[in-house]
């Protein structure tokens, strides 16, 4: 039942309480309205004592507001942290106790997908190419042929499953449906994956949207992914350290060749990796093209290594 705020001197902030029980929470502070006062029955007394307390009232605004209140920004970027840790945990809580919808059968779930879900579709044991995550046969214990014959940028590649039905839809929910859950649970599984690696890198990027592509959708879906990943294996991530400066447009159509001429000049790398081992993060490994030119182009500036994490595979390149 909602409850309504009324203007008027029967207002009290019990009511407002009701309508606001957590104010603190809330991303903007919604202040509270006051009761209109009843100019009949303010008497004359009433500017003397305006008066009388107008200049302590001056002074502890100017405390207040001065630059030389010791502790002053700090306290606020404190109690910002705080509050936003507060409604972190308030929202984690909220959604473990009520149960939402699986993301691929639909059945009641506290996570993004339902036991049952999880333990048939992402249990995959499968042997795959250390460099670029391709099914390999079982007679193949090495690298691919790919592999062998055209080696890659790139040194190695972390991936969850193939990209195939049904967890090709995970993918689209995340990058068509603002399904931004889905990324963080793509990290998490990344995370759980990477343990097997020989050494985690010192620094993770996401691979770049065009300028006209990031307004449009709101949001880099691989960057979703490479944040909270970046969190989970304690390494620094930054969203501008690779930036695209042409947009390629769709490359599904365009054979190998064409791919890597398409995407001629279209990155620009903006921090200093000399030296480091760089983790490159997408979606989506198809040829691995993209992955191959921004390795190229790390490994020319100086990178001592490079990791891809991608969350699906295609099977085939």
């Amino acid at each position: 039942m909602s409850i309504g705020l009324r203007e008027g001197p029967q207002y009290t902030r019990s009511t407002a309480l009701i309508q606001y029980p957590f104010p603190f929470l809330m991303k903007q502070s919604t202040p509270l309205p006051t009761p209109a006062r009843d100019r009949t029955s303010v008497n004359d007394h009433s500017s003397d004592r305006r008066r009388s307390h107008a200049r302590p009232a001056t002074a502890a605004v100017r405390i207040a507001h001065s630059s030389h209140a010791p502790g002053g920004a700090r306290t606020g970027r404190g109690q910002r942290r705080w509050v936003a840790k507060l409604r972190s945990l308030c929202h984690s809580a909220w959604r473990h106790a009520l149960p939402t919808q699986c993301a691929l059968c639909g059945n009641l779930s506290h996570d993004v997908l339902c036991d049952a879900c999880d333990e048939i579709y992402w249990n995959e044991a499968r042997l795959r190419c250390p460099r670029c995550a391709l099914p390999l046969p079982r007679n193949v214990a090495t690298h691919c042929s790919f592999c062998v014959q055209t080696r890659p940028a790139f040194d190695a590649t972390v991936t969850l499953a193939d990209y195939a039905p049904p967890l090709d839809q995970l993918v689209a929910d995340l990058k068509f449906r603002s399904r931004i859950e889905l990324g963080r649970d793509f990290a998490r599984r990344l995370a759980l994956a990477s343990q097997d690696l020989p050494e985690l890198p010192d620094a993770l990027i996401a691979v770049p949207l065009s300028a006209s592509r990031l307004s449009s959708r709101g949001y880099n879906q691989a960057w979703e992914i490479a944040r909270v990943l970046a969190r989970r294996l304690s390494v620094r991530a930054d969203p501008r350290a690779v930036v695209r400066v042409r947009d390629t447009g769709q490359q599904a159509l365009l054979g190998t060749t064409a791919r890597h001429a398409n995407l001629a000049g279209a990155f620009a790398l903006r921090k200093t990796v000399r030296g480091q081992h760089v983790g490159i993060v997408d979606d989506v490994m198809t040829s691995g093209t993209t992955l191959d030119t921004l390795a190229r182009m790390l490994k020319d500036a100086g990178a001592r290594r490079v990791t891809n994490f991608v969350a699906l595979r295609t099977p085939r390149a």
